[in-house]
């Protein structure tokens, strides 16, 4: 496999059995349990790997955290503000434990809404205010961002810049640059499975694909 100095940021939603309604197509991001183990068992050994959670679920610490642990692995979490405390979703003493076991704690906005194209005052609620209280609720500043439904343009991006967020994490699915503030994932979704996801995400992926995906990235940073 010809890594480089490439980096493949991973992604995991939901896992096992949501314990909240969920949004519509939300369904296709909670995978199973034997299906995030194998995954995982997967991604161990390769330092070259990076993982994230998004949104927020309860089965971050109920199952996430404690699979990551026993490999010795650490993730970002990226919890919605909005969700903080609700049935089914992470508590302020789920975050305080995550960052003690070693865990990032980023910030996925407020309501799961795009950011694109956001008035003043809902940018303001998305990207300062949900920052806010993720950081209160976790004890420490709050500097990396995952961007809800993976949508971005230039004017964002210059937004969140200012803003001084230290990483951005989009859903471009392509490989990343360590040290680039923008750095694409890969989301796990229900079809996926460990030898799939390996095939088509930890394998040299072709020189058209490669140049497909960084293409769609960069017409989202110039629109």
């Amino acid at each position: 496999m010809g890594w480089g100095d490439e980096r493949v940021n991973v992604c995991f939603h939901g896992i096992g059995s949501p314990q909240r309604p969920l949004e519509p197509g939300e369904a296709r991001y909670w995978i199973t349990v034997d299906t995030f183990h194998e995954v995982l068992d997967l991604l161990a050994d390769r330092p070259q790997v990076r993982i994230s959670f998004d949104d927020g679920n309860a089965s971050d610490v109920e199952i996430g955290m404690p699979a990551l642990v026993a490999r010795g692995l650490s993730a970002t979490f990226f919890p919605l503000a909005g969700r903080l405390d609700a049935p089914g979703s992470l508590s302020t003493s789920d975050l305080r434990d995550l960052a003690s076991a070693g865990m990032t704690v980023g910030t996925h906005g407020m309501d799961h809404v795009p950011w694109r194209g956001l008035d003043p005052a809902s940018r303001h609620r998305e990207l300062v205010t949900a920052r806010d209280r993720l950081g209160e609720a976790v004890g420490m500043p709050v500097d990396e961002a995952a961007l809800p439904l993976g949508r971005y343009d230039r004017q964002l991006l210059n937004h969140l810049r200012r803003l001084g967020y230290t990483r951005v994490h989009t859903s471009d699915r392509h490989r990343a640059r360590p040290g680039s503030w923008l750095q694409a994932r890969y989301s796990i979704r229900s079809e996926d499975t460990a030898a799939s996801f390996g095939d088509t995400v930890l394998s040299s992926p072709s020189a058209g694909r490669r140049v497909e995906r960084l293409l769609a990235g960069t017409v989202k940073r110039l629109r």
